[in-house]
């Protein structure tokens, strides 16, 4: 059983599944996810669409549709008795499933693991009681377990293989009736409801300014997957050449200057392209006070947290204004040296993500564990 609950861990199910199923053709893969899990030969048992949002207060709203999952999945497991639970991030859903599946004699794998270094850190007391085996994707998290004692293995980033691009940036500028020899600016407002309602006007307005400022310049929105087109509705912007691409954030990575990011997966995509960035991102006021209370690190954007310092300019909440992203995005356009130090920096954060083969690697520590728990 799988479960993964928001479109970044529906991507490394996806990746996760193709390589166990590669290994053993006759498994079965069940339980929460998405497209790209339903495309790898996954049956899905749950759909996580709606139940994805950021922030504390956010949760609130899907609370019942989460429990209801819940009981749904803790059912099927009971039924079908899985040889393992593989969790893949989204801990406050996952720590609940994990719990009882658990309590059934399961095994439970956890894949791309809690952020305990950035806040929470007492989850890890959670982590040793239910967790048989921990596959963190970042180099660094790999100590922190193995302080506690636990079977950890560093796999390495999944993003390292999976983003890759389908067109070139001039077949896609040409698709799109974009000049290649104008600037591009890449916009990734976020693939939640609630991010695109909090960034899809701050960055809209922002490309405005950017357009007086920086004549000639075009916009790509890369369009996150079952998202409601009124979603998109700010970037109807007038004497701002702006494109809404569906689905193909990588091939509009590539073919940008710049990128302005919403906080998250999307800043590590963005760096394995080598693009500069500036990172943005709005909660509710009442989320962000809980959260800043929580928080271990005073960094959030996570090419900075992975280079341990800040080579990535972050507008997070009050400071997240359009002029403050226009500014910032006009500076990395207009200064070489400037934009040439961040690319610098990016590369080192690539570095540090380890080799290709993340999936292939956590499919043999899943199959271990199996086996492991098969043997006599």
């Amino acid at each position: 059983m799988i479960s993964c609950g928001e479109p970044s861990g529906d991507l490394y199910a996806g990746a996760l599944t193709t390589a166990l199923r590669r290994r053993d053709p006759g498994i079965e893969v069940f339980g929460l996810g998405g497209d790209h899990f339903k495309a790898a030969g996954g049956e899905l048992i749950a759909d996580f669409h709606g139940l994805s949002v950021t922030g504390l207060t956010e949760a609130l709203s899907v609370l019942p549709r989460s429990w209801r999952t819940l009981r749904l999945l803790a059912d099927t497991a009971r039924q079908r008795r899985p040889q393992a639970l593989v969790v893949i991030d989204y801990p406050d859903f996952n720590f609940r499933l994990m719990r009882s599946i658990k309590a059934l004699g399961i095994p439970v794998i956890y894949y791309v693991s809690p952020q305990l270094w950035a806040w929470r850190a007492g989850r890890i007391k959670t982590m040793k009681r239910y967790v048989d085996r921990v596959l963190p994707i970042f180099p660094f998290e790999e100590a922190i377990y193995q302080r506690e004692g636990m079977d950890v293995r560093f796999v390495g980033h999944p993003l390292i293989d999976l983003a890759t691009a389908r067109e070139t940036r001039d077949q896609l500028l040409r698709r799109l009736g974009l000049d290649a020899a104008r600037p591009v600016v890449a916009l990734l407002p976020g693939s939640r409801n609630n991010e695109l309602e909090r960034l899809a006007p701050v960055m809209a307005a922002a490309a405005s300014i950017i357009t007086t400022r920086v004549p000639g310049t075009q916009f790509i929105v890369a369009q996150a997957p079952n998202l409601s087109a009124h979603l998109f509705e700010p970037f109807g912007l007038p004497g701002v050449t702006l494109r809404i691409v569906d689905g193909r954030t990588d091939d509009v990575l590539q073919a940008a200057d710049l990128v302005v990011t919403a906080s998250g997966t999307a800043t590590v995509q963005t760096a394995l392209h080598d693009k500069p960035m500036v990172v943005t991102y709005k909660l509710s006021p009442t989320t962000y006070r809980l959260g800043r209370r929580l928080a271990l690190v005073d960094t959030y954007a996570m090419v900075n947290l992975i280079a341990g310092r800040r080579i990535v300019r972050e507008l997070i909440q009050d400071d997240c204004t359009a002029e403050a992203v226009a500014g910032e995005a006009i500076r990395i356009l207009t200064e070489p040296e400037y934009r040439r130090q961040m690319i610098a920096d990016l590369a080192e954060v690539r570095r540090r993500l380890g080799g290709p083969g993340a999936s292939e690697r956590a499919a043999e520590a899943v199959l271990d564990v199996i086996h492991s728990a098969d043997a006599p």
